[in-house]
């Protein structure tokens, strides 16, 4: 038996001890980018999901950050452009036979306890190490390209979370589109970024070779022939 006797420590309180982005839940919402409060999924416990809640059926597309699932904003005409780009890219990739394109609701593993759902990823071959695609409920290989495409419930900061932990992943090419724009933010590295407008092309650079869309071509694909 310890012969040390020790003075009384006072109460440590819940709030004093909890991680300050934590302690409030506009700390929480700034911490994940100042999303609206709307989009924490109440599921399993601010600070306590983990993969097993995020497999859990629930009805919504989740990503898992930092112990909370934090629902994917996704809208109808985003997801409209989004199916269209992944069926362009699927058209080249069948040509180039370089590697396979996914779309929203792939959750990919960035990092332990962190899981995103790009809009639309493409996958190389060579980094999947075999032609077969993963069979996981959540890819732990890094996809080459990430696309998000913002909605209105996504705000600038997430955004640049989202791009900077892709780039730490091993993401090589990251493209940003802004619907009400019609403009994307075309990220080669977590410093070099181009700008493509409605007159533009989105290239695929090394990652997608010879891949060009036309951006016009793309926006103008959601409405109807004249």
């Amino acid at each position: 038996m310890s012969s040390i006797l020790e003075a009384p420590q006072p109460p440590v309180s819940p709030q004093d001890d909890a991680p300050v982005s934590l302690r409030t839940l506009e700390d929480l919402l700034n911490d994940l980018g100042g999303i609206g409060p709307s989009r924490v999924r109440l599921a399993a416990p601010v600070g306590g999901a983990d993969e097993d809640s995020l497999l859990a059926p629930s009805g919504r597309y989740c990503e898992l950050v930092n112990g909370t699932l934090v629902e994917k904003a996704m809208g109808f005409f985003e997801t409209y452009l989004a199916t269209v780009l992944v069926q362009l890219i699927q058209r080249w990739s069948d040509y180039s036979k370089i590697g396979f394109v996914v779309t929203e609701g792939a959750l990919t593993r960035l990092s332990d306890g962190l899981v995103r759902i790009p809009d639309v990823s493409f996958y190389r071959w060579d980094r999947i190490g075999s032609r077969t695609v993963p069979r996981d409920p959540i890819c732990s290989l890094t996809p080459n390209l990430a696309v998000e495409i913002v909605s209105r419930s996504n705000t600038r900061a997430e955004m640049e979370r989202k791009r900077q932990e892709y780039f730490d992943a091993g993401v090589e090419l990251v493209w940003i589109v802004y619907p009400t724009t019609k403009t994307a933010e075309v990220w080669s590295t977590p410093r070099d970024c181009h700008i493509a407008g409605i007159d533009d092309a989105l290239s695929g650079e090394n990652v997608l070779p010879g891949f060009s869309l036309s951006m016009r071509e793309w926006f103008e694909s959601a409405d109807a022939p004249k």
